[in-house]
């Protein structure tokens, strides 16, 4: 019963909500992803200088990459071209473009509605923009609630049995000695707060993902003449033209578009929660920074692992097997038996990021609820004794239940995305303007957005900006 609610609420209403918002968002906001595609890139060095005391926007960033990039640019590929052929690659690609606007303005508005939390931190995300933007208190309560019990709680034991049962068939390590071990790093990790597991993130996330990207480029290399073939058939498999895999038609698109959705997570709602952690100028820097987020966990990473499954000569129509299985068998055909020892490796770092990225969601629900220090405390070794409890028990059930919920957060997203999208368009002409009139990076001013709920010690009015000729020809903007 719950795979068939699963499948209808995960695999169809889903999939048509965000795709359809995503492209709604991308047509009124005149192609906002295409649009700052050159300037991600000058944002994103930008996001490497950051201010004493305060989270930088890389930091959110690789935060965010954290959680984006992890089994599903893995095992969520490999069940992807079993199930849907190499044309399932393409729709992925799709539901990221119109995946990046959507990641655009929640991120935008995650920054927008951000409250202080002392010390130079921020809080924010859909339940701050749905109580401050929206003013539904219920509806932000019910979106904790649902993001508490889904990241919190459930992905997390089930991200340890994947890890632990990983290592267990790489390395013969037991699970239960594994489990111990992870939950005393995560503890370490844990009582640093979010500096920390910023910290940590921005130390792992770069060393994990060039890592993999560095091998599967190396299987793609060696096979280089193969690639723009396999290009073709791609692009040809997507729209049911290449006989081989004329009939998986349907399920090309349908698999493409839900692993592209949960590999990504535009739209979810949980990238946002990371997103207003960052001390930036304007909001409008940290949604070019997220989409670009986006960008490199489907185009680069999800497309090199398509790559190597794809040019290694091991897959072929029909394949049986899970996705991980998939991944370890292709690298391996090129590179020999330790490309699977690699893969678990690379896994279990993926794993390991991805559970500090669920923490910290499952932690600001927690604290938009309460502020009692006392829970939070429980709350932390609450997590602590499921990651050891999930390193001995299949939680496939548990899954199943978590995407569900997980589901319905994103409906509750969603929805207040869709109210609050003309805010968002606000805030993104407001930083289209700036840009067009010559400065490099805007500034948000809060005396032009009096009419919403901000947090003044978040966004003050009248802010210092970079230069002179930048503050005159600021003022000199109308007011939208």
């Amino acid at each position: 019963m719950l795979e068939a609610l699963n499948d209808f609420l995960s695999g169809k209403l889903l999939i048509v909500l965000i795709v359809g918002l995503g492209g709604y968002f991308t047509i009124r906001s005149r192609f906002v992803q295409f649009r700052h595609f050159g300037h991600m890139f000058a944002v994103f060095k930008d996001s490497l200088r950051g201010q004493a005391g305060q989270l930088s926007s890389f930091q959110a960033l690789m935060l965010s990459l954290a959680g984006r990039v992890g089994a599903g640019n893995i095992a969520g590929v490999g069940i992807a071209v079993t199930l849907g052929g190499p044309g399932a690659v393409f729709w992925m690609w799709v539901t990221a473009l119109v995946g990046m606007a959507s990641s655009f303005f929640e991120c935008t508005l995650a920054q927008v509605y951000k409250r202080a939390d002392g010390d130079g931190l921020y809080r924010g995300g859909p339940a701050y923009y749905i109580l401050h933007g929206l003013k539904r208190r219920s509806m932000a309560i019910v979106f904790s609630i649902l993001l508490l019990v889904t990241y919190g709680f459930a992905f997390i034991g089930l991200q340890s049995y994947t890890v632990t049962h990983s290592l267990q068939n790489a390395f013969d390590f037991d699970p239960s000695h594994t489990g111990i071990v992870l939950a005393v790093l995560l503890a370490i990790t844990f009582l640093g707060g979010i500096k920390r597991i910023a910290a940590v993130s921005d130390l792992l996330v770069p060393i994990k993902t060039l890592a993999y990207i560095g091998v599967t480029l190396y299987v793609i290399g060696t096979q280089i003449d193969h690639v723009p073939a396999m290009l073709e058939t791609i692009f040809k498999s997507a729209f049911g033209l290449d006989p081989a895999f004329a009939g998986l038609l349907g399920s090309a698109i349908v698999m493409g578009v839900k692993r592209g959705v949960f590999a990504n997570e535009a739209g979810l709602g949980s990238a946002p929660n990371v997103a207003a952690v960052a001390a930036v100028k304007h909001p409008g820097a940290q949604g070019v920074v997220q989409a670009f987020s986006v960008f490199l966990d489907t185009f680069v990473i999800c497309t090199c692992t398509a790559l190597l499954i794809l040019l290694s000569g091991f897959y072929t129509p029909g394949f049986e097997g899970d996705g991980i299985v998939l991944t370890q068998n292709s690298l391996a055909a090129v590179v020999g038996d330790w490309g699977r020892l690699f893969v678990s490796v690379a896994l279990s770092l993926f794993v390991f990021t991805c559970i500090l990225y669920n923490y910290y969601l499952g932690e600001n629900s927690l604290q938009f609820l309460t502020r009692n220090r006392g829970v939070l405390l429980a709350f932390r070794g609450l997590v602590l004794a499921l990651v050891v409890w999930g390193s001995m028990q299949d939680l496939t059930t548990v899954f199943a239940f978590a995407d569900i919920t997980m589901t319905c957060l994103a409906f509750v997203n969603l929805i207040a995305l869709a109210l609050l999208f003309k805010v968002g368009l606000r805030v993104m002409r407001d930083y289209d303007d700036q840009r067009k009139a010559g400065i490099k990076q805007p500034v948000f001013d809060a005396s032009k957005f009096a009419d919403l709920d901000l947090d003044r010690n978040a966004w003050p009015v009248n802010p210092q900006v970079d230069t002179a000729a930048d503050k005159a020809v600021g003022q000199a903007q109308p007011q939208r």
